[in-house]
């Protein structure tokens, strides 16, 4: 076949697409199942954090098993649902139109013999998608860690509300008072609110600290009859 011709040359590209296709779906399915481990080691250490537990990629699995004590999931009703917890994904719950549908995993945490509920969060930043945990004490009001995460924050502003910092403003807050369900406001720096437990946003971080602020109530809303309940 003449290589100088149009003819190879289509068939040339067409075979060497083929062969790059074939080769990046092996390469994509064989690395799927180290993705998704990585991706539940990460899960595991932002669920560990929401209860002040630090732990290396290493030693995630470990310490996971050993603090949290047990799984569930409940309905907006407060009701108990069969599925598995973990395999919760909050991003696929939130689309479903029927609100009935949707299920939220509890992860209970037991340390020094008590026992601490960690809820799963997911709300909008500025660029895109934010999430986090957070947990309460045996009252099931007061707050006792919280761990926040996002997809493309800008560094320095919006993406702080993924450090240590941010996240223990949140520690021995409480999300009823009197009561009444509020939430955790989160309000510019040195202002305040009044009726509800808050903390100082992000400075310069305006839009992500409000997607965070209304992440935080329409999460934990979800879980209120639950959390309601004796």
């Amino acid at each position: 076949m003449n290589k100088e011709s149009n003819k190879y040359t289509l068939i040339y590209a067409s075979v060497m697409v083929i062969i790059v296709a074939v080769g990046l779906a092996f390469t994509s399915e064989s690395l799927k199942d180290l993705q998704k481990k990585n991706e539940d080691i990460d899960k595991m250490r932002q669920i560990l954090r929401a209860v002040n537990v630090e732990s290396t990629a290493k030693d995630a699995d470990e310490k996971f098993a050993e603090i949290i004590d047990s799984t569930f999931v409940i309905n907006a009703k407060g009701e108990l649902v069969d599925r598995d917890a973990f395999a919760i994904d909050m991003k696929k719950e939130q689309k479903k139109k029927n609100e009935d549908d949707r299920a939220y995993p509890v992860f209970v945490a037991k340390i020094n013999g008590e026992n601490y509920f960690v809820m799963a969060m997911r709300g909008t930043g500025l660029w895109g998608p934010i999430w986090g945990y957070i947990s309460v004490s045996k009252d099931k009001n007061t707050v006792y860690g919280s761990d926040f995460s996002h997809e493309g924050e800008t560094p320095g502003l919006g993406a702080e509300i993924a450090t240590p910092k941010f996240s223990s403003e949140f520690k021995g807050k409480h999300l009823f008072v009197d009561g009444e369900f509020k939430s955790i406001a989160v309000v510019k720096a040195g202002k305040s609110v009044e009726g509800q437990d808050f903390v100082d946003g992000i400075s310069g971080g305006t839009i992500t600290s409000k997607g965070v602020d209304a992440m935080l109530f329409s999460s934990l809303e979800v879980y209120r009859v639950w959390l309601s309940k004796e």
